[in-house]
């Protein structure tokens, strides 16, 4: 995995412009060490036994030139993994990106040059258009959210609705979109919902007394948010003292009362059937989060080609 980490500081681009880690690198090793795997799935995956398109030209030692390019106007993400991508496959590759993850892009711009063995080159094209094309896919929709929010302080969070085993991928894709990431997996916060709450109703033990036990067993930087789905439930959560309150699948008229009751003792997530379309009314009632599982679960890919010049 050193090699991988050290990729991030050699990156280049034209104009001697900074590859931004900021909006590209991983926040973690652990983040890293994902996305490293599920591009050797990948690759594994695309080049079985080897390319034998490529192989009956019989030209192993030929250099080309490609440039993948956008058909479309958006926002890019992906640029780090399809570095990651050319490494693992050759990496005597020249790669220059002249965009960095993040950047909004408009049709016809030129994204990534290549320079090295012609097989090498075609080898890796699927991969990496896969990972760039989901990837700005995600970046671009989150976006759109994102704006629709306006002059709101609502900020736009994912959802674990993701393609299975590209978690990762997917969320550092709605970072480049503007958008920020809710949990990552099961063990980042306590997040009670209806099916939880069932069970505590069978435990014997009152939803108060399963918060405080939660507070008492859980380092203090651990959130608490709890699901409701009317007032009544809003008033328990509040009562018990919970970091946040998700308002699920409630009308606008429901959710206003909900925010004025809550009144920002705690921070409000609003979620279920969050459309582009609603976002806006939404972000104006004063919610903190509006979570989105479109963001990931229904993406469609951004137009990106490659060719060769």
């Amino acid at each position: 995995m050193k090699k991988h980490t050290e990729l991030l500081f050699k990156i280049t681009h034209y104009n001697n412009n900074p590859y931004s880690l900021m909006h590209t690198a991983p926040h973690s090793s652990i983040e890293l060490n994902y996305i490293d795997q599920i591009i050797d799935l990948a690759l594994e995956e695309d080049l079985g036994l080897g390319d034998i398109s490529t192989s009956v030209l019989n030209v192993p030692q030929a250099t080309a030139q490609a440039e993948l390019t956008a058909k479309e106007a958006g926002f890019i993400s992906g640029i780090f993994v399809a570095q990651l991508v050319a490494s693992k496959v050759d990496p005597e590759v020249q790669f220059e990106a002249l965009v960095t993850d993040g950047s909004p892009i408009s049709k016809g711009d030129l994204l990534i040059r290549l320079k090295g063995n012609a097989t090498s080159l075609l080898g890796m094209e699927r991969t990496m258009l896969n990972f760039l094309q989901r990837m700005s896919g995600i970046a671009t929709t989150t976006a759109q959210y994102v704006q629709a929010v306006g002059p709101h302080k609502t900020v736009i969070v994912d959802t674990r609705k993701t393609a299975p085993g590209m978690r990762y991928i997917d969320k550092m894709a709605v970072r480049h979109g503007g958008g920020t990431n809710h949990r990552i997996d099961l063990s980042s916060m306590v997040m009670l919902k209806d099916n939880h709450v069932r069970l505590i109703q069978e435990s014997g033990k009152s939803f108060e007394q399963i918060i405080e036990q939660a507070r008492r067993s859980l380092p203090l930087s651990t959130r608490i948010e709890v699901e409701t789905t009317n007032l009544k439930e809003v008033e328990r959560a509040l009562k018990a003292g919970v970091d946040v309150i998700m308002l699920d699948n409630m009308t606008l008229e429901e959710m206003k009362q909900a925010v004025s009751l809550i009144n920002g003792e705690c921070m409000v997530e609003a979620s279920g059937n969050m459309t582009l379309d609603r976002i806006p009314q939404v972000a104006a009632i004063g919610v903190d989060y509006i979570s989105v599982g479109a963001l990931t679960h229904s993406i469609k890919a951004f137009d990106i080609s490659m060719n060769f010049i």
